[in-house]
């Protein structure tokens, strides 16, 4: 039995991933190239805009696409496949075209994130994976996002690997909180393959190892004096731990000229007690000494702690941040949009709904990110057909997306296409970014929004809007379904 990394994830789908390619390969859909567009609905916490991530994932993923003779016995042992489908598998690849906006990129609903252009076959199999890979790494980065942004340009670390719900989502989800702003993680493993800086230093069991509390501080600081962070709240944070510690730097790190250390507090009233060590170490000369806090954090309680004048240098947020607990489903979707026949000609479909949130945008799309010509600030995204460009000498006019009677005429603009190509017939032409770089990327494009946007409550409703072609085949399609 396969387990672990001998998994082939080409067999990580919904099984209709399966049933639908075999019908397709029976049928004349067999060839018949689609468009899919992955997309989402809502922000997490309502939220002004979501960070898209995952996309290196994809890209590993669609690059090792394949059905091995063992995954072929599994599918034949059900009855359901037809031989031919079954033998063609032991050829099978991505042989499509994939677009995506890069990783970092903010990112706001019923806006097209990835399209993928490949037969039916493809285009449908691949469905699972690129939803689960942008689903939980966008939440993540999100939610770090969030979270970075209210420690207003202190350090927070990811430290969640234990509470994150399961091995992949530890992995990957501190890769995706560094690419949100998180400038480290707890999680080793994440370091030796993203690159993601890993750091630590001491648990409480560390401390209650030895027979005294300043046994334990002296000892890590003679064995680690260039990385002596102590956690200060085993016993009484103040009475001992703050006192405890200071005895340690003057006794070990001080004759060696060391200056660089740090406390943690992992409990209690954070805002008191940060406030009163901070007081006592500058007392006792060490001022340049950090003050970290853990203990169950999220934006909303670091917003509140410095609000409430903690002197705390870093953060480390664990489950909160991992799971995104308030919020833990991101709610992407993969919908078909266009179908095209043999000649080249586009046809586009359409999802109709009850549910006008779930009505689809269809067709082959772009979208063009609108900034600012003076202050350089992102100020609409606009999404137009295929083959649209915009005239940015000509004013361009948008709907207010939550009420379509209120419109804004930008004049003094410019505009950057979102999308880049990522595979182009099978292959990769996306040449991948560093994680630092995606990272700095992100945090470029998240000062290029406007405040009122980024707010937690209540945030400014970011305009997204289709062109006026694209306007009007969704009305005709919607008007030819009923």
């Amino acid at each position: 039995m396969k387990t672990g990394r001998d998994l082939n994830m080409t067999m990580l789908c919904d099984f209709y991933e399966l049933t639908m390619a075999n019908g397709y390969f029976q049928t004349e859909y067999k060839d018949r190239i689609t468009y899919f567009d992955a997309f989402f609905r809502d922000v997490p916490d309502n939220g002004g805009f979501a960070i898209f991530a995952g996309l290196s994932q994809l890209i590993e993923y669609i690059q090792d696409l394949h059905f091995d003779e063992e995954d072929i016995a599994y599918l034949r042992s059900r009855n359901l496949f037809s031989e031919e489908f079954l033998d063609s598998l032991r050829s099978f690849r991505f042989t499509g075209d994939i677009w995506a906006v890069p990783e970092g990129t903010p990112i706001f609903p019923r806006e097209p994130v990835i399209t993928v252009r490949a037969p039916a076959m493809e285009a449908q199999l691949v469905e699972t994976f690129l939803l689960l890979t942008m689903n939980h790494q966008s939440l993540i980065a999100t939610k770090a996002n969030r979270i970075t942004r209210a420690a207003e340009g202190r350090t927070v670390l990811e430290f969640g690997s234990r509470r994150a719900q399961g091995i992949d989502a530890a992995i990957v989800g501190a890769r995706s909180a560094y690419i949100g702003g998180c400038r480290g993680t707890a999680c080793t493993v994440s370091d030796q393959v993203y690159g993601v800086p890993a750091g630590g230093t001491m648990a409480h069991a560390w401390v209650q190892m030895f027979n005294s509390q300043y046994e334990a501080f002296r000892t890590y600081c003679e064995i680690y004096p260039t990385n002596a962070t102590l956690l200060v709240d085993t016993y009484n944070t103040l009475k001992s731990g703050v006192p405890d510690a200071i005895r340690a730097f003057n006794d070990v790190l001080k004759p060696r000229g060391i200056r660089k250390c740090g406390i943690r507090l992992d409990s209690g009233d954070i805002a008191y007690l940060s406030r009163e060590a901070r007081k006592m170490l500058d007392d006792a000369g060490w001022t340049e000494c950090q003050i970290s806090a853990s203990n169950s954090l999220d934006e909303y309680i670091i917003r509140d702690l410095l609000h409430q004048g903690a002197k705390v240098d870093m953060f480390g947020v664990g489950e909160r941040l991992i799971t995104a607990s308030s919020h833990p489903v991101f709610g992407g979707v993969y919908k078909l949009v266009a179908v095209e026949d043999g000649q080249g000609h586009i046809t586009p479909k359409i999802k109709v709904s009850e549910n006008v949130d779930k009505i689809t945008n269809p067709h082959f799309k772009k979208v063009y990110r609108i900034y600012d010509k003076t202050t350089h600030k992102a100020e609409a995204d606009y999404i137009c057909l295929y083959d649209e460009t915009v005239d940015e000498s000509q004013p361009l006019e948008l709907f207010d997306p939550a009420a379509t009677w209120k419109r804004k005429t930008y004049r003094n603009y410019y505009v950057r296409p979102l999308h880049q190509l990522i595979f182009q017939g099978g292959e990769l032409v996306y040449h991948e970014p560093t994680l630092p770089e995606i990272q700095a990327y992100c945090q470029e494009q998240v000062d290029s929004l406007w405040d009122e946007v980024k707010r937690f409550d209540n945030p400014h409703n970011y305009y997204v809007d289709l062109s006026q072609r694209l306007w009007d085949l969704k009305n005709d399609l919607l008007q030819n379904s009923r």
